[in-house]
């Protein structure tokens, strides 16, 4: 059962969602039948971030890098996203899900584009969660590109006027990301969403992405809310505790 959370509350979680191959690998299968896998723990994910707290989740599905795979694999991940869009669509919007597509779009087929477009329009007022999916992304070629649209406002140009541009052309809509999970054992952040994890907690886990689960997610969960987040502060003193008058 999804729970409504008050607009604007909640945490940003962004996800690397990796080890789809690998778990494939080790139980006998395709590749391919891994991001088959993969798509039932986006569900169960959605299904349980707001719950825990989420109000935005950034699932990082296709990177820039990824067309460096054998053809095969990328036209099956495609056609799985399309799959999922298709299908899932509907459910989304019933669970009070906004659904939105960050990355390229020039370079994906056309029918996913179409499947994209739908899925954006029939959840635009959704209020829940806000669920992007990045797709042909890249945080390097993303930052480039703000940073080019801020150099229209050249006037008056200074470089505090340009990181406050770019801020807003990544984060006007998300926010910042608050904790950051990697699935999957590996440690490196892979070109993703550089410029709003700058203060963001970084959460890496063994457990391959088929394998994720709710108690995953609230393991994340309540790992970063017992961290403190000082963003280059001092920590605050504790105050000190004074005799009791009697």
């Amino acid at each position: 059962m999804i729970m409504q959370i008050r607009e604007g509350s909640g945490i940003h979680v962004g996800i690397i969602m990796d080890g789809n191959g690998r778990w494939a690998t080790r139980q006998g299968l395709s590749r391919v039948a891994g991001h088959r896998a993969g798509v039932a723990a986006v569900r169960r994910t959605v299904e349980s971030a707001p719950e825990l707290g989420v109000r935005v989740l950034t699932v990082y599905a296709f990177s820039e890098d990824n067309w460096a795979r054998p053809s095969q694999e990328v036209e099956s991940i495609f056609w799985i996203i399309r799959a999922f869009l298709r299908l899932e669509g509907e459910r989304l919007r019933k669970a009070g899900v906004r659904l939105e597509v960050i990355g390229r779009r020039d370079r994906i087929p056309r029918a996913l584009l179409r499947e994209i477009q739908h899925a954006e329009e029939a959840t635009a007022m959704e209020r829940t969660l806000h669920l992007r999916i990045a797709i042909d992304y890249s945080a390097r070629s993303s930052i480039a590109d703000a940073a080019t649209a801020a150099l229209q406002h050249a006037e008056g140009f200074t470089a505090e006027r340009m990181r406050a541009i770019i801020t807003q052309t990544l984060t006007a809509q998300s926010g910042d990301v608050d904790l950051l999970i990697r699935t999957g054992g590996e440690k490196r952040l892979s070109d993703y969403l550089l410029w709003e994890s700058a203060y963001a907690e970084l959460f890496f886990t063994d457990r391959m992405w088929p394998e994720f689960d709710r108690s995953d997610l609230a393991a994340a969960v309540n790992e970063f809310r017992r961290r403190e987040r000082r963003f280059g502060a001092v920590p605050a003193p504790v105050p000190s505790q004074l005799p009791v008058a009697i």
